[in-house]
């Protein structure tokens, strides 16, 4: 039986005045009946910040992983970031690490990092190792979440039976947050994303094609990344101009008809 992606823990939740700097180049039952104003109101931790289950024994990766990685950030987020699956430093650390990674690198250039409380804490930024900022509570991010398809690291690649098992959290992640535009980092998220949040087949997107392009989708807008630790410089700069000029440069909210928060 697929368990409630919620612990038994109190919601805990937030909004930050986000100010964006420009950088170069029915799922409904997973959600607790919490009011949009409350998760406006206030948040606790960028951990984990909904109180979901972290000792969830879904799917076999239970059995290789030492912790169960939920999303990290700011739960008012206009953008969410979706990986596919924790990597071994979020494993031992217990939250998405994004200190030297190209992903933080690319989250600080396009202004999603508070930059003030990373200046103030500099084992919080993103040139801070793991080790360092594992006591910081990570990169400070603004106006940014980001979250994976599967909450566990393994040994191999998600089965699609495991990315299944973690869908309950995904989704109430998305319903709560609300974002405007989804980051889907890597073909496997692309796929699973393009089938839910889009009117085309998974077969339709390929990530090399569609990286650092806007794709319109049901309620979102999704702008694909390819794997940031695999990609060319040529390709990460395409993304963050792809993202700095057509989606920063405008008035993104109007994607929903939404009221700036």
């Amino acid at each position: 039986m697929i368990r409630s992606p919620y612990a038994s823990s109190p919601h805990r939740s937030i909004r930050h005045s986000a100010t964006l700097s420009r950088g170069y180049a029915d799922p409904q039952r997973f959600v607790r009946p919490v009011e949009r104003e409350a998760v406006d109101a206030r948040q606790d931790t960028p951990t984990n910040p909904f109180g979901m289950d972290e000792a969830c024994e879904n799917c076999r990766r239970c059995e290789t992983r030492s912790n169960v990685i939920h999303g990290y950030g700011d739960v008012a987020a206009d953008f969410l970031f979706v990986a596919e699956a924790p990597s071994p430093d979020d494993d031992a650390t217990g939250r998405p690490v994004l200190e030297r990674t190209e992903l933080g690198r690319i989250l600080n250039t396009v202004g999603l990092v508070d930059v003030d409380a990373a200046e103030a804490s500099p084992e919080a930024s993103a040139e801070a190792s793991p080790e360092d900022a594992g006591g910081a509570g990570g990169l400070p991010l603004e106006n940014a979440y980001v979250t994976h398809l599967v909450r566990c690291h393994g040994p191999e690649e998600p089965a699609d039976r495991e990315v299944a098992a973690c869908d309950p959290f995904l989704t109430a992640e998305i319903r709560m947050i609300n974002p405007h535009v989804i980051v889907p980092i890597g073909g496997r998220t692309l796929g699973a994303l393009a089938v839910e949040y889009t009117t085309s087949p998974p077969e339709a997107f390929d990530i090399e094609e569609v990286h650092a392009t806007t794709i319109r989708g049901r309620g979102f807008e999704l702008v694909p990344m390819v794997d940031p630790e695999r990609a060319s410089d040529d390709e990460l700069d395409a993304w963050v101009r792809q993202f700095t000029e057509a989606v920063l440069g405008r008035d993104y909210r109007q994607t929903k008809g939404r009221q700036e928060r």
